[in-house]
């Protein structure tokens, strides 16, 4: 789960917020305008997508890799020894 926060300073690395439970409603802008929420949703949502995209390619590779290994020649028991998993 992205956090507002971390949406925050995606947008503006410089800041400075006090947030409670991660609530749109519960933040308080030190020295800065306030950040639309409909912005933040959007930023959040892109950042959320950016993540499932990043664990889809990592599992991708994974696969990848293990069947190079079978290619090799390497059988199930081993590769699982190889990748710890």
């Amino acid at each position: 789960m992205i956090k507002l926060i971390d949406a925050i300073l995606e947008i503006n690395p410089s800041a400075e917020i006090s947030i409670r439970n991660n609530d749109y409603d519960k933040i308080t802008w030190h020295n800065i305008e306030p950040i639309d929420k409909a912005i933040l949703d959007a930023k959040v949502s892109e950042m959320e997508t950016a993540k499932a995209d990043e664990e889809t390619q990592k599992e991708t590779k994974k696969a990848s890799g293990k069947q190079k290994l079978k290619d090799l020649g390497l059988d199930d028991d081993e590769i699982k020894a190889l990748m710890g998993a």
